[in-house]
């Protein structure tokens, strides 16, 4: 065989084997939950700590604070005298978290205790779930008005990406990446309560007066 012929030969070899590490190393890529023909997130996040050999959440940026829209809570007072009056309003209320898969973070166990282990060591305090809140606001009503009592609570969001890693190929892949953000009640949920007084109508005061 002369030389050229020899060299001829070992490009082509090397090219087929450069080819075959090509798609090996394709198909054990990472990938991500957001691709088409892939599992959901859901369904990665099922299973987070369940059939994984690991099970990461990666905190990226800062904790979002931002003001929810304020909802009515308690019943509505009308103040049906020619006085002004200092009326109590006694209401309830529970503000829950939400994400962007639609599984509860209230559980203490797979991907719910990664994320919440993962939040207060990142931020420096708990993931709180929910907030639940009771008491009695006076509202201050002038003659022929109707208060009532809103309540906006604090929230904060944390978004990042989980990391999985399989020990056998899922879907094609040993490794899957899932984009996730959740919104919780902060902490401090203090200057949430307002209240908001106007005449009564015609109907309200023949209603209630």
């Amino acid at each position: 065989m002369t030389t050229a012929a020899a060299l001829r030969r070992t490009i082509l070899a090397c090219g087929s084997a450069a080819a075959a590490f090509a798609v090996t190393a394709g198909l054990a890529a990472p990938a991500h939950a957001d691709h088409e023909d892939t599992p959901t997130a859901r369904q990665l996040l099922e299973r987070c700590d369940n059939g994984t050999d690991a099970c990461v959440f990666h905190p990226e940026g800062p904790l979002r604070e931002h003001q929810a829209a304020r909802h009515v809570v308690g019943d509505p007072v009308y103040n049906c005298t020619d006085r002004e009056q200092w009326m109590s309003v006694s209401w309830a209320d529970t503000t829950s978290e939400s994400n962007s898969v639609g599984l509860s973070l209230a559980v203490e166990y797979g991907f719910a205790s990664v994320f919440k282990a993962s939040f207060e060591v990142t931020y420096g305090h708990e993931w709180k779930t929910e907030h639940s809140e009771s008491q009695t606001t006076t509202v201050i009503t002038a003659p022929g008005e109707v208060g009532r009592v809103y309540v906006g609570p604090k929230m904060q969001t944390a978004e990042g990406t989980y990391e999985l890693r399989f020990p056998d190929r899922y879907y094609g892949h040993y490794i899957w990446y899932v984009p996730f953000e959740a919104t919780g009640p902060t902490e401090d949920q203090s200057g949430t309560i307002t209240q908001s007084t106007r005449p009564m109508t015609s109907a309200e005061r023949a209603a209630h007066c």
